[in-house]
C-alpha cells in the first residue's frame, strides 16, 4: 500500500519544532512527512498531501491573527478537496469557530477553566486522559476542551471531569494534549515518572489512521 503523505507545520514557538519533530516522531513507521511554513500555504503546494497537521506551540489569538488568519481561505478549500486536518493543542485550537472554524458545532475550549479539572493554571504537566478506554497520563499544556452535541463526533478521549480530549468529526481530527511529546519533554525531576516510552506515539498513529479511514 502506498504510503501517506503528510505536510506537517513550523512556526517556532507558535507551533513548535518540538511538536512538529514529535508528530514526525509518531508518523514516520507509516507516514512520509515534509515540513512546510507559511510561504508554502498556497492551493497548489498541498496538492500530494492527504494529511495537513498544525501542531502546539505557545501562541494566543493574536498569533493566529498575526501568523495563520491569511491562510484561511487556502485551508478552507484543502478540507473542501477533501484533505484532513490533524491539530494537536494549539492546532486543535486553531479548527475552532473563532480561527479557522472547521469543527461544526464544537467549541474550543480551555481546559484549565473548566470545571472539575485536574489542572487550574498554564505549566507543562501531564493530566489524565481515558484514551479508548485506557487510562493515560499524557503531556499537557494548556491545551482544549472540545465542547459539543457529542452525537456529532467521535470521541477518541476524555479528560477526568467527562470532557472531550480528542475528537474526530468527518476530516477534522483535533486533539487537547500532547500524544506527539518526546523524551526529553520529562526531563524535569517531576516528570520523569509519567514518561510514556512512546506508548503515546502509537496512540497517535492510530488516531491519526483512523482520521484518515486507513
Amino acid at each position: 500500500m502506498k504510503r501517506p503523505r503528510a505536510a506537517i507545520f513550523i512556526n517556532h514557538p507558535e507551533c513548535s519544532v518540538q511538536s512538529s519533530h514529535g508528530i514526525i516522531r509518531a508518523l514516520s513507521p507509516e507516514y512520509d512527512t515534509v515540513c512546510f511554513t507559511t510561504a508554502d500555504i498556497r492551493d497548489g503546494y498541498f496538492r500530494r498531501f492527504q494529511l495537513i497537521a498544525f501542531p502546539g506551540g505557545l501562541g494566543d489569538s493574536s498569533s493566529w491573527h498575526r501568523i495563520l488568519e491569511p491562510t484561511q481561505d487556502v485551508i478552507h478549500n484543502q478540507i473542501e478537496r477533501g484533505k484532513h486536518y490533524l491539530g494537536l493543542c494549539m492546532g486543535a485550537y486553531c479548527a475552532g469557530p473563532h480561527y479557522y472554524n472547521l469543527l461544526k458545532g464544537i467549541d474550543t475550549v480551555q481546559y484549565i477553566k473548566r470545571p472539575d479539572t485536574e489542572v487550574r493554571r498554564s505549566f507543562g504537566t501531564t493530566v489524565e486522559v481515558v484514551w479508548q478506554g485506557q487510562s493515560e497520563q499524557m503531556f499537557f499544556y494548556d491545551g482544549c476542551s472540545l465542547l459539543g452535541n457529542k452525537r456529532n463526533f467521535r470521541t477518541i478521549a476524555h479528560y477526568t471531569n467527562g470532557d472531550p480530549a480528542a475528537i474526530i468529526q468527518g476530516r477534522i481530527g483535533v486533539i487537547g494534549p500532547h500524544p506527539e511529546s518526546d523524551s526529553y519533554w520529562y526531563h524535569k525531576s517531576y516528570m520523569q515518572p509519567y514518561w510514556h516510552g512512546y506508548r503515546h506515539h502509537k496512540l497517535l498513529l492510530d488516531f491519526t489512521n483512523e482520521l484518515l479511514g486507513r
